[in-house]
C-alpha cells in the first residue's frame, strides 16, 4: 500500500503549475465578441483562439460580462483565461455544437461536441475565476420528457453537450474556474496524462426528477430540480491526474473513473487503465458518489483520496460491478475523510443497467487492496460490499473509524479478507457478523 501511494504522489508532482504561458495577449472583445448574452460570439471567440495560436501562443482573455457561445476548439499554446465576472454562456441550440465522432460512455460514436474542446494538445490551460455556464435546462427537460415517454431510455438517446472535453492531451491545467449547469457531463478527460484540476467549483441541480405532464409543455415552463447525467469530473482511460481543492455539488457522480465495457473490454486498446490518481482537499456536497468506478470501467488502480469532506446522501466509495464486464479495481486508499450524514461508506454492488453479455459467459471481476482509514463524522449506514456471482473481493481494511450511523448495518458477501482495526460506530467497537 505505501509503495503505490508514494508512486502516485511522486508522479503527480511532475506536473507543474509554474509553467506560465508567454506571447500574445488578446481579449475576445477585441475580436468582436459582444457581452450581454444575446449575440452568439462563437466566431469571434474562436478567432481569438486561432490568432493567438498562430502567433506562437499566449493568453486569450474573457473579460467581465456574459458571452454566449457554441462549441469552441482550443489550439496549441493557448491559455484561455476567464477573468472575474466573465461568463461563457452555452447556447441552447444543438446546432451550435457540431456533431463529431467522440468518446462517450466507453465507446466512440457521433455525438454533440462540448462547449470547450481540446484534442491532441500539450500544455492546455483553462484558468481564472470566471464561469462556464452550460445553460443546461432545455437539454435536461428534453431528456426528462423522453424518460417520461420511455422510462427505459438510455442516457444517449437525447443529445446534450458536455461543458469540457479533452482527448489525448497532456500537461493540462484547469484552475480556479466555475462550472455550472452543464447539459451533460461537466469535465470529461479521455486518454489524457499529467493533469492538474485545481480549485474549481462544479454545480448542478441535484433534487428530484421533474414531473412531466405533457410532451408539449414548453421547456421554460417546467421546473427542473435535477440535472441528469451531470457528472462532475470523468477520468476516462487517463493516467497521472491530480484533483485538489475542488467543490462539487451535482445530480450524478462527483468523480467517476471510467474505461470500456462489455465481455471483451480487457482487449479494448482504446481503454488503457485509469491509474495514479490523487484527489485531495475536496468538498463533495452532493452527488451519487464521492468516487465512483463505472458505469463503464475496466482496470482502475493506484488511487489516493485524502483530506476530503463528504456531504449528506453521498456514498463515499461507489464501485459498480457490471455482470457483463471483467473489471479490476485495486490499490485504493481513502484517508482522513469527514462524513456529514453521508449515504454510506461502501456502495459496492452489481450494476445491471443496460448490460449485455453478447453471448459470452459471465466474466469475473476482482476488487482488492482497498483501505479506508481515519474516517470521522456521520453516515446513514456502512452500506454494501458485494459482487456478482463469481466476483472476488479481497484485502479490504477499515482503520480508525469514529463515526455515528443511523443504521449500524453492513451488508457483505463474497469477501475473502476483511480487516477491522479500531472501528468505532455509535461509540462502540464494531464487529462484522460472519
Amino acid at each position: 500500500m505505501l509503495r503505490f501511494v508514494a508512486k502516485v504522489i511522486i508522479l503527480i508532482s511532475t506536473v507543474s503549475l509554474s509553467n506560465t504561458t508567454s506571447g500574445k495577449d488578446l481579449s475576445i472583445d477585441a475580436c468582436g465578441a459582444v457581452a450581454g448574452g444575446e449575440s452568439l460570439c462563437t466566431v469571434a471567440i474562436q478567432s481569438a483562439i486561432d490568432q493567438v495560436s498562430s502567433a506562437g501562443g499566449g493568453i486569450v482573455r474573457v473579460p467581465a460580462g456574459i458571452f454566449k457561445t457554441g462549441s469552441l476548439f482550443l489550439k496549441p499554446k493557448v491559455e484561455l483565461h476567464l477573468e472575474e465576472g466573465a461568463v461563457l454562456l452555452g447556447s441552447i441550440s444543438l446546432e451550435d455544437y457540431p456533431k463529431m465522432r467522440t468518446r462517450i460512455e466507453g465507446h466512440f460514436e457521433p455525438w454533440t461536441s462540448a462547449l470547450l474542446n481540446a484534442k491532441d494538445l500539450s500544455g492546455v490551460k483553462i484558468t481564472g475565476s470566471g464561469t462556464l455556464d452550460g445553460n443546461g435546462k432545455p437539454f435536461w427537460v428534453a431528456f426528462w420528457k423522453r424518460r417520461a415517454e420511455n422510462p427505459k431510455c438510455t442516457n444517449l438517446e437525447v443529445e446534450r453537450p458536455r461543458l469540457m472535453f479533452f482527448e489525448n492531451c497532456s500537461d493540462i491545467l484547469i484552475q480556479g474556474v466555475r462550472l455550472k449547469d452543464s447539459g451533460f457531463w461537466n469535465l470529461h478527460l479521455y486518454s489524457c496524462r499529467d493533469v492538474i484540476v485545481d480549485g474549481i467549483t462544479i454545480t448542478a441541480p441535484h433534487g428530484d426528477p421533474p414531473k412531466i405532464t405533457g410532451q408539449s409543455q414548453p421547456w421554460d415552463e417546467i421546473s427542473v430540480d435535477r440535472a441528469p447525467s451531470s457528472d462532475g469530473i470523468d477520468i476516462d482511460s487517463c493516467q497521472n491526474v491530480t484533483i485538489r481543492d475542488c467543490s462539487i455539488s451535482n445530480g450524478d457522480d462527483c468523480i467517476a473513473l471510467k474505461g470500456s465495457k462489455g465481455p471483451l473490454a480487457m482487449e479494448d486498446e482504446t481503454s488503457p487503465p485509469v491509474e495514479d490518481i490523487l484527489i485531495e482537499n475536496c468538498l463533495f456536497e452532493s452527488g451519487h458518489g464521492m468516487l465512483t468506478c463505472g458505469s463503464e470501467a475496466t482496470v482502475v488502480r493506484n488511487i489516493v483520496v485524502r483530506n476530503c469532506e463528504v456531504g449528506p446522501g453521498v456514498p463515499i466509495i461507489r464501485l459498480k460491478l457490471r455482470p457483463d464486464t471483467p473489471q479490476l479495481y485495486e490499490n485504493m486508499l481513502f484517508e482522513n475523510i469527514k462524513a456529514n450524514n453521508a449515504q454510506a461508506v461502501f456502495d459496492v454492488k452489481p450494476w445491471t443497467q443496460f448490460f449485455d453479455l453478447k453471448g459470452h459467459a459471465p466474466p469475473q471481476s476482482l476488487v482488492k487492496n482497498i483501505v479506508i482509514r481515519n474516517l470521522t463524522g456521520s453516515v446513514r449506514s456502512l452500506g454494501e460490499l458485494r459482487g456478482n456471482k463469481g466476483d472476488r473481493i479481497s484485502d479490504i481494511k477499515l482503520e480508525n473509524f469514529d463515526i455515528s450511523a443511523e443504521r449500524a448495518n453492513f451488508k457483505i458477501d463474497q469477501i475473502e479478507s476483511l480487516d477491522l482495526n479500531n472501528v468505532v460506530v455509535n461509540g462502540t467497537d464494531f464487529a462484522v457478523e460472519q
